[in-house]
């Protein structure tokens, strides 16, 4: 076996193995891994088609195929980047180098032109690939993925850009398609050693994407978008230890939906989650930049304040309760407009999250006492509440406003 047949064997073998991998993530729905997998097949059938003969028809059907399975690989990491796809000149461009294909086969025969037009054509394919995953990346994500696609992505590019220039300029000649000649055993050896490594890349962009995924399930609630407990905890946990070595302040408010089991025994658990994605809609919009967002529970949600006092913490939930009520209906429909119990309390030295939160949710049980739809800040003797702003109409009959306490 030649030494050219035997690297088109490897990348065959490289292919198969990519479409093996790739095929067994479709059910995961990683953007781009199905144009990836469907690239990598259309690249094992150029091999063999080139691995099988030399005559024209199959020069042409692998030299197109090529270029189609080039742009289906750059759509897929568009799509895995959450760019646009495609561009319609591109589309212009393989209809082109289609017909040149077939011009300078049947018509005009001119092996070198051939060449280095797919040869142009990959090495855009490739460049881009580089410039996009580096350009791109998904803030926060590990860069080892990235940068390995790009550097066996421009090494690709590079491959072929010094190809398309040998051939275009007249540096090499060849009389028939990937005759053995120096050059093309050099380009084959470049290509079986890209290509492998561009679709490891892809594997592992594929395995980021759901690494992320999987984190942002663990980080996020998914109903609410806001911060899931856990990830709530940890970063309040963070927050109270540097309030502590600083000597500074943070407070927290525990809120809860009120008579919210009503409205899911009343209008079913469809509509309680869209009452719960509603209110917590409006509490991330309301609430300040640096607060932290999170729901604790079925219907319960904390917010942390840092370097407010209780006093201050207590003037922005009450505020935040005041935009809760008067929001209108969260059901589409329906006259369901909910309201918030809200307690509130500031870390003081020596205290820990568990005890902040702690006087906060009995804090917000004494909001539950005194009739609803009011905040209570704990501790205090006696508690200190604010008169509640005027509020929407409110459906539940035991959703009316509180007047200070104090």
């Amino acid at each position: 076996m030649s030494i050219p047949a035997v690297f088109i064997s490897i990348a065959i073998l490289s292919c198969v193995m990519s479409v093996a991998v790739m095929g067994s993530l479709f059910q995961a729905k990683v953007p781009g891994v199905r144009l990836w997998c469907l690239a990598s097949a259309l690249l094992a059938v150029v091999a063999a088609l080139v691995l099988y003969g030399g005559s024209d028809i199959i020069v042409v059907t692998a030299s197109g195929l090529l270029v189609i399975a080039s742009l289906l690989g750059l759509h897929g990491f568009r799509q895995f980047l959450n760019r646009p796809p495609s561009q319609a000149w591109e589309y212009v461009g393989v209809a082109v180098i289609l017909f040149m294909l077939v011009y300078w086969t049947y018509v005009d025969p001119q092996v070198d032109a051939r060449s280095a037009m797919v040869s142009v054509f990959i090495a855009y394919a490739r460049f881009h690939i580089g410039w996009a995953v580096l350009k791109y990346r998904p803030a926060g994500r590990p860069k080892y993925a990235y940068y390995f696609v790009s550097i066996a992505a421009t090494l690709g590019a590079v491959m072929h850009t010094v190809r398309a220039i040998s051939y275009g300029l007249g540096f090499a000649h060849e009389s028939v398609f990937l005759e053995p000649t120096p050059l093309n055993v050099i380009f084959l050896g470049m290509a079986t050693f890209t290509l492998p490594c561009l679709s490891v890349g892809m594997v592992l962009l594929a395995h980021d994407g759901l690494s992320d995924r999987m984190e942002r399930l663990a980080t996020f609630d998914d109903l609410t978008g806001v911060l899931a407990r856990r990830a709530f905890i940890a970063r309040a946990e963070a927050i109270a230890q540097a309030t502590a070595a600083k000597h500074s302040v943070f407070s927290i408010a525990i809120l809860d939906i009120d008579n919210f089991k009503s409205i899911n025994d009343r209008y079913g658990h469809a509509s309680g989650d869209l009452a719960l994605a509603h209110v917590a809609s409006l509490i991330s919009r309301c609430v300040r930049g640096n607060d932290i967002v999170g729901r604790i529970g079925g219907e319960e949600f904390a917010v942390l304040l840092p370097s407010a006092t209780k006093e201050e913490a207590g003037h922005l939930v009450d505020r935040l309760r005041a935009v809760v009520a008067a929001s209108g209906s969260c059901v589409p429909g329906r006259e369901v407009v909910s309201t918030l119990s809200a307690g509130v309390d500031a870390f003081s030295e020596g205290d820990t999250l568990a005890d902040v939160m702690a006087r906060a949710d009995t804090a917000l049980y004494a909001a539950k006492a005194k009739g609803r739809n009011c905040v209570v800040v704990a501790p205090a003797a006696p508690a200190c509440q604010w008169t509640p702003q005027p509020a929407a109409p409110y459906e539940q009959s035991s959703g009316k406003n509180i007047k200070s306490s104090q």
